[in-house]
């Protein structure tokens, strides 16, 4: 089993969080809701900046895997004009049955959009069931 190293998490902390304060006002509240809702999903659930966006991962033991298949990545934010983009790299591996995931990728990739606080709201039960789902996932 391989366990993700535990890496200075304040500092990944305030990376995320000094990335989020760029934002403009009312996308930076989007993004910290839904930054808020992934992490407390659950406590395995680590964030940081990867691919120069906030990113949340699986931080728990699991089998050895190929870096490139990205089985710890959950969830990427992209910032787009007006909305945050929820990138699930491999959410092709989950079974929606909450509405939420958009598109049909072939590298396995699904996604789910946020134009204000009401989507948030709305959407907010699903976004936890889904990570949940794909915690279930995880080969530990």
């Amino acid at each position: 089993m391989i366990k993700m190293a535990t890496a200075k998490i304040t500092d990944s902390k305030k990376l995320v969080t000094a990335f989020i304060q760029k934002l403009e006002p009312t996308l930076a509240e989007i993004v910290e809701a839904l930054r808020q809702i992934i992490l407390a999903t659950d406590p395995e659930i680590g964030e940081q900046i990867k691919w120069n966006s906030p990113s949340f991962h699986y931080t728990g033991e699991m089998k050895a895997f190929d870096p490139k298949e990205y089985k710890r990545d959950i969830v990427v934010v992209n910032i787009h004009k007006g909305y945050a983009l929820l990138v699930f790299p491999t959410g092709a591996n989950v079974k929606d049955g909450f509405g939420l995931l958009e598109g049909e990728y072939k590298d396995g990739r699904r996604m789910a959009k946020f134009y204000s606080m009401e989507d948030v709201a709305a959407k907010g039960e699903a976004l936890k069931k889904v990570i949940a789902a794909w915690l279930k996932l995880v080969d530990k």
